[in-house]
């Protein structure tokens, strides 16, 4: 299993304490949020997402919680809109079971982050490869541009290539980080070269060299988070498994769309109110088409790895 400690030293902004949740707020210019936290300081991570309501706007970053639905690969280009269906209400493929897969960064929406304007998100992706020799951690880190409202220009950016799914399932886990900081942007800006752009390509052995590049890659994001201005936003924690039990999402190839939503939507979601336009790569209301979906959302897809003799190392890392 990935060690998830990870993600708890770096904790997004929803889920701080009242008091550290405004400090950092004020950093980044969301004086009014910050306000009502400190009015209220008995308040907890999962009242933060009521404060917006009383100013008429809703703000998904200061929520936690995360809806996952499966969208389910086409033979052939589509022109109709596709249903997503909830993960956990799919059917595992058992033939994914020790084979090699390609996972992609397929779609961000940035509904609304933290701060203003244009937005500098660091992405850190996380997932254990099975090799011959046992299973190996690995990080990859990826940074967008993008402003409040927009997609990100992310469609079929290769994270992991190659890597082996074992015979549990296949565990992911994900984040992002709002940089503001100036100096950090730039700082970040090495990872727009093109030696990052087709991510980590693995082999059926261990790979020395990725225990160390991992660990500078989940260094990079802790250490940009925790600094001035930055904040994290969003963690999604997804383990994709062949079991029958019912909550847990199921694995299988396609695409795995991760909504940043309120605690208190967690049980109502209904992903049948919603489509997935493949025309211009976005989820709108099912019913009224010009409507995108409010919240900020992660696409990642899963398709088996086409060269089982494909190539080897760290992508010109």
């Amino acid at each position: 299993m990935i060690d998830a400690g990870w993600l708890s030293r770096l904790p997004v902004v929803a889920s701080l304490p009242a008091g550290q949740a405004a400090a950092k707020l004020r950093e980044i210019g969301e004086d009014e949020i910050a306000d009502a936290l400190t009015a209220a300081p008995h308040g907890s991570p999962v009242t933060y997402g009521q404060l917006p309501r009383l100013r008429g706007r809703v703000r998904p970053w200061l929520h936690t919680a995360h809806a996952i639905g499966y969208l389910p690969p086409v033979d052939a280009p589509r022109s109709e809109l596709l249903r997503i269906t909830q993960a956990s209400n799919i059917e595992a493929d058992q033939t994914l079971k020790g084979a090699r897969v390609k996972l992609t960064l397929d779609g961000l929406r940035v509904a609304d982050y933290p701060g203003h304007g244009r937005h500098r998100i660091l992405f850190d992706f996380a997932a254990r490869n099975q090799t011959d020799q046992g299973p190996e951690q690995l990080h990859f880190n990826v940074t967008y541009l993008v402003a409040d409202g927009e997609h990100a220009a992310a469609h079929g950016r290769p994270v992991f290539t190659g890597l082996r799914v074992c015979g549990e399932g296949l565990f992911l886990q994900y984040a992002t980080v709002n940089v503001l900081n100036e100096d950090d942007e730039k700082l970040l800006r090495f990872l727009d070269n093109d030696a990052f752009k087709n991510g980590l390509q693995l082999l059926t052995t261990a790979q020395p060299v990725l225990a160390p590049f991992s660990a500078v890659a989940v260094g990079i994001t802790q250490a940009i988070a925790a600094r001035h201005r930055n904040v994290a936003v969003q963690a999604v924690d997804l383990g994709l498994d062949f079991s029958q039990i019912a909550p847990r999402p199921r694995l299988a190839e396609g695409s795995y769309i991760a909504v940043q939503i309120p605690e208190s939507q967690r049980a109502r979601w209904q992903w049948k109110e919603w489509r997935f336009d493949p025309a211009n790569g976005r989820v709108i209301n099912a019913h009224q088409h010009d409507l995108l979906i409010p919240y900020n959302y992660i696409i990642m897809s899963i398709s088996r790895y086409a060269d089982e003799a494909g190539p080897s190392g760290v992508a010109n890392a």
